[in-house]
C-alpha cells in the first residue's frame, strides 16, 4: 500500500483519491507518521447523484401556477352545472 506525506497529498489529492476509489487505498503520514488510511467506499455506502436543481435558469414557473386550469378543474370535479354557481 502506497504512502505519501501530507504536502504530497494535498498537491496531488485529485489523482490519489481516483486512484482509491479504483480499489487501491494510500495512507497519509505527517512527519513520517501514519495518520489516515483512504479507502474506497463500498457500493452500499454511495449516494445517488442528487438531481435537485439540475433545471436552474432554464424554465420559469408563472406566476399563475397555483390556479392554472383552475377553471376546468372546477367542471371536471364539480360538473358544469355547479361551477357555474
Amino acid at each position: 500500500m502506497q504512502t505519501v506525506n501530507i504536502h504530497e497529498a494535498k498537491t496531488h489529492l485529485s489523482r490519489l483519491v481516483e486512484q482509491a476509489a479504483q480499489g487501491e487505498p494510500f495512507i497519509i503520514a505527517k512527519a513520517g507518521r501514519p495518520m489516515v488510511k483512504v479507502v474506497p467506499l463500498e457500493h452500499g455506502e454511495r449516494r445517488p447523484a442528487s438531481r435537485l436543481g439540475f433545471m436552474v435558469g432554464r424554465i420559469k414557473v408563472p406566476d399563475d401556477f397555483d390556479t392554472l386550469g383552475q377553471e376546468e378543474i372546477e367542471r371536471l370535479f364539480m360538473g358544469a352545472h355547479e361551477a357555474a354557481a
